[in-house]
């Protein structure tokens, strides 16, 4: 497996191929994010899938990648409609993953990093008013934060 077609499964990825997860990741992979951890692809389908189910038309932009032997970093984008609290505005959200492929190539670790923060809370309506108050209070004086 390239790190270019998982790129590629990643750019075009959709329900229906939400089945071909195992063609790219080891069926004892494990995977983190703001939100789970689970190990085993099934598992990993099953967050992908529920993605489908929460937002509308979740789509992922991969803008850079850093790769040695066994590891690769990608920079990314994820764009989604939100439609149960965002008034149906795409939002983005910018992040990190960080992989790891077994001898075969395939992904066997996958940890997402990005700042649920900023890039949910800050845009959740009742919440944004409280992350807003929070990063007055423990921003240092001069450091650029804008309320």
């Amino acid at each position: 497996m390239s790190l270019d077609a998982l790129i590629e499964f990643f750019h075009g990825l959709s329900p229906e191929s939400v089945a071909r997860f195992p063609e790219f990741y080891c069926a004892d992979a494990c995977f983190k994010d703001p939100f789970n951890e689970v190990r085993g692809v099934a598992a990993i389908q099953r967050i992908f899938a529920h993605m489908y189910e929460q937002t509308g038309e979740p789509r992922f932009a991969v803008s850079e990648k850093v790769v040695d032997d066994r590891s690769a970093m990608l920079i990314w984008t994820f764009s989604f409609r939100a439609a149960r609290w965002g008034g149906g505005r795409t939002q983005f959200i910018r992040g990190v993953s960080h992989l790891k492929f077994d001898a075969a190539g395939k992904v066997s670790y996958h940890r997402d990093y990005w700042d649920a923060a900023e890039e949910l809370y800050m845009k959740l309506p009742v919440l944004s008013v409280l992350m807003r108050g929070l990063r007055r209070l423990l921003a240092a004086p001069g450091a650029g934060f804008r309320p």
